[in-house]
């Protein structure tokens, strides 16, 4: 008699997302997560810390409380616990939204008692997303490809100035030397991505900023006080920059910025699922979003901030083509122990930032063409769409081109105008409820 034996999923049968890459490809792939986000992870709690005039010992452990909290919630969204977890290749971590509320609310409440106010503030903001996760991803209906296309290249759009930024140091002109140690990296990112074969020419980015930072060395453009003054372990213990304060101004305020975090959180997974050939379903975007209600909660205890998904790492997956989120639960991992060994993020601190803008460049431009490859798919015959896109995208690049153009309005305006992305979803959303056809307002849906 003859047996036959349990048929067992082939890898093929296996979706990208959900593959499992040798373990020297989980690493490298996790490194080059890091480095493509370890700028902005860090940037907030540094302008925040600042502004309330933390020593530098305090200040270490701020930045390393962000990270090692970016860790958690990047863990949590990958790998998934019951039903909070988008379980996609999303990396999280601490938003710019929160620097314009916090810096009002330290103006208001001085900079002894910020903080404390800051954190009441958003563990309820926190509490509220965690709540509101299933209604909000209800909403799907009103981003189809017409709109997700254009909040997608506003994502990229957006993030180029930013490595503008890193190239010139954030002076308003970039030096020389500058300018050429971000055109070596970028031209070796696109070489080694052309003509590497297979895996390495998955990883271009991570050797482009070894390169640049290898060829920075020499010429003093490498800092490494960061590197020596970094305590060996640490890490804040709760609520350690204050106590929770709870006050019905500054609650409101946060939660408008986690109505924007959401909106932006929605339009990530949405923009990564059409990255990876999966489209993000309604369930999958309420276990994310109730994944960045908790992540930002538990920033909260250990000293971090609201925390949201990265847009420049949703640029490297579409990038590099590596969609497991295995290669971004390494990227967790590491980002844990850069947060508990604030010497080993010392490391990755050493890459120059104009080396970073060169890589960046290419990194968030990616993101743009994500946008416009989702746009190619809309009826551009028809010119009511013509005039929803080129109003969106004009909406959304004046925060981008002019900073300060909002700067007379109420800061709870600002919160949401401020951000090119949110202004141009609003804009993009709501011209196509009122001229879309029946068609264009519902998302287009996949196997």
């Amino acid at each position: 008699m003859t047996t036959t034996a349990a048929p067992t999923a082939s890898n093929s049968d296996i979706h990208s997302i959900d593959r499992k890459p040798p373990a020297l490809q989980l690493v490298v792939g996790g490194v080059q997560h890091v480095a493509a986000m370890y700028a902005g992870v860090v940037a907030p709690p540094l302008i925040i810390g600042s502004a309330v005039g933390l020593s530098g010992g305090q200040l270490s452990l701020l930045i390393s409380a962000s990270l090692f909290t970016a860790g958690l919630a990047t863990l949590l969204q990958t790998l998934g616990v019951w039903r909070f977890g988008a379980r996609l290749p999303l990396v999280n971590g601490v938003t710019f939204a929160n620097v314009a509320p916090v810096m009002a609310i330290v103006q208001q409440h001085g900079p002894q008692n910020a903080l404390g106010v800051v954190y009441g503030a958003t563990l309820v903001g926190a509490a509220l997303m965690v709540l509101a996760a299933p209604f909000f991803s209800r909403l799907t209906r009103f981003f189809p490809p017409l709109v997700t296309g254009t909040v997608i290249t506003l994502i990229g759009v957006s993030l180029l100035p930013v490595a503008v930024n890193w190239i010139s140091e954030q002076q308003d002109s970039a030096e020389p030397h500058g300018i050429l140690l971000a055109a070596i990296t970028l031209l070796a990112v696109l070489a080694f991505n052309r003509f590497l074969p297979g895996f390495w020419s998955r990883i271009a980015l991570l050797l482009g900023l070894v390169v640049g930072t290898l060829i920075a060395w020499p010429l003093g453009e490498v800092d490494t006080s960061t590197f020596r003054g970094a305590p060996a372990f640490g890490v804040a213990s709760p609520f350690h920059f204050g106590s929770p304060a709870f006050d019905i101004a500054a609650i409101v305020s946060m939660a408008i910025v986690m109505i924007v975090i959401m909106a932006e959180s929605t339009a990530d997974m949405l923009a990564l699922g059409e990255v990876v050939g999966r489209p993000t379903e309604q369930r999958t975007l309420a276990d994310g979003l109730r994944a960045d209600g908790v992540a930002t909660a538990v920033s909260t205890v250990f000293g971090g901030f609201a925390c949201t998904a990265f847009a420049q790492n949703v640029g490297l997956v579409a990038l590099t083509r590596m969609f497991s989120r295995y290669v971004v639960a390494a990227c967790g991992a590491i980002l844990v122990l850069l947060g508990l060994f604030p010497v080993a993020g010392g490391v990755v601190a050493l890459v120059p930032q104009p080396v970073l803008g060169g890589a960046g460049l290419v990194l968030f431009g990616s993101v743009a063409v994500s946008g416009i490859r989702t746009l190619a798919t809309a009826a551009f015959d028809r010119p009511a769409n013509v005039t929803i896109v080129a109003a969106a995208l004009g909406v959304g690049i004046i925060p981008i081109a002019a900073p300060e153009f909002y700067a007379h309005f109420p800061s709870a305006v600002r919160t949401v105008l401020d951000s090119g992305i949110s202004a141009g979803c609003v804009v993009a959303v709501v011209l196509n409820l009122v001229f879309g056809t029946r068609r264009e307002r519902t998302p287009a849906t996949g196997s």
